[in-house]
């Protein structure tokens, strides 16, 4: 089988909030997101995973509707920032958020993330997600850069769990034999939204 780990399309900014910030897609963030069915048209997608985060949800559903595909949320896809009350996107942390994004670009996840548990559970939503899978499927799964990096450090074996640049709506392929080992074929496929990715780095 094959999974495609999606990460989301650009976010809105949300600096106060009264409950858990969970930003929508910014008119950019969309017109990214429609670029997936395109992008994933080569691809025989049996099946949507997301993220419950509004953002992960809004970048699948362009490619949902293309399939007549339904979306299936895992809750355990929520990237490591769920609950805080602010959501800044990476392009614009490194000068509002120096200190943090200093260490993201490092490798580390910041200060507040329990790695243990957030490394645990995505493990559990990959393992889930292919249990309930054939094997011949392949499964569009959207989520975020800390849970794709984090699945890609257990594969690999990587001291860091932010090793890779996973951009906006990038598509990592990851395969799986007939035994069931996995192995990355790509990581971070951006060809399908270059022109429209904030530039960061």
């Amino acid at each position: 089988m094959q999974l495609l780990l999606i990460r989301h399309a650009l976010p809105e900014r949300v600096v106060t909030a009264d409950a858990p910030a969970d930003p929508a897609l910014t008119a950019e963030g969309h017109a990214q997101a429609a670029r997936l069915p395109g992008a994933l048209a080569p691809y025989p997608v049996a099946r949507i995973v997301s993220s419950p985060q509004l953002r992960a949800r809004q970048t699948a559903q362009p490619l949902a509707e293309a399939r007549g595909l339904a979306i299936d949320v895992d809750e355990d896809l929520a990237e490591y920032d769920r609950g805080l009350s602010h959501y800044i996107p990476i392009h614009e942390a490194k000068t509002a958020a120096p200190e943090a994004y200093a260490r993201i670009l490092a490798g580390h996840l910041p200060e507040f993330v329990d790695e243990d548990e957030f490394r645990g559970r995505v493990r559990a939503a990959m393992s889930r997600i292919v249990a309930t899978s054939d094997h011949e499927d392949t499964v569009a799964v959207v989520a975020h850069g800390g849970v794709i990096n984090i699945y890609l450090q257990h594969l690999l074996d990587l001291d860091r769990p932010l090793t890779f640049p996973v951009e906006y709506t990038s598509i990592t392929r990851i395969l799986f034999s007939r035994n069931g080992k996995p192995r990355p074929a790509s990581v971070n496929e951006t060809g399908h939204v270059r022109d429209l990715l904030p530039r960061h780095r």
